[in-house]
């Protein structure tokens, strides 16, 4: 099973793939990193089953207060609940591909699959593994009209649109890197980047063959 993470790391850098998912490295990281994105996606799943959060609310410090009005608000919160915290599969080609998304929402004519971000949105979220991979399963699943991706940027108050399209690029896009990864042999020699000095792998990457 693959996951869009895993199709990511492996576009960006195949050693960090291989260290991460091959070799089954991890490197430990400040849970300050994760907190508040975890506290709000949380909060949201709560929030859209129906459950009362008053008391997690009141445990949210100012920076986290603003980020939860905003998703709260939002245009797309307001929407029908289908789901949320939903895990997702699906089968392109000879590979199985896996997800866990935020939350499903409808209204009359449409369903949205949403995606909220504490931090950056993808470069092209357009193209971006997340997006193609979520979208193809909910089309197999036999959403395959009106189905759209949102990225809900928290950080500038924005939301990115991305209506489901073409599934034959969809598709080819996927298939083409599980081939390169199933074909995969590590090198003895990478190649450095200008992303490593921020990869938490930085210190035993060149350790490591």
């Amino acid at each position: 099973m693959l996951s869009p993470n895993m199709l990511k790391t492996f576009q960006t850098c195949q050693k960090k793939y291989y260290l991460k998912y091959v070799k089954n490295i991890t490197i430990p990281q400040k849970l300050s990193h994760f907190e508040k994105g975890k506290k709000i996606h949380a909060l949201a799943n709560y929030y859209l089953r129906g459950d009362d959060i008053t008391k997690f609310e009141q445990t949210l410090n100012n920076e986290e207060k603003t980020i939860w009005n905003l998703l709260k608000n939002n245009e797309y919160f307001q929407k029908t609940y289908v789901n949320s915290e939903y895990n997702i599969s699906c089968k392109v080609g000879n590979y199985w591909l896996t997800g866990r998304l935020d939350a499903i929402v409808k209204d009359e004519k449409n369903y949205y699959i949403l995606d909220y971000k504490t931090g950056a949105i993808p470069k092209n979220p357009e193209y971006d593994f997340q997006t193609i991979v979520y979208l193809l399963a909910f089309n197999k699943m036999g959403f395959n009209n009106n189905l759209y991706f949102v990225y809900i940027d928290l950080k500038n108050n924005k939301n990115h649109i991305i209506e489901y399209k073409n599934e034959k690029e969809y598709e080819d896009k996927i298939i083409k890197i599980c081939n390169d990864i199933e074909k995969y042999e590590p090198k003895e020699n990478f190649e450095q980047l200008k992303i490593c000095d921020l990869c938490e792998y930085k210190k035993i990457c060149h350790l490591i063959q």
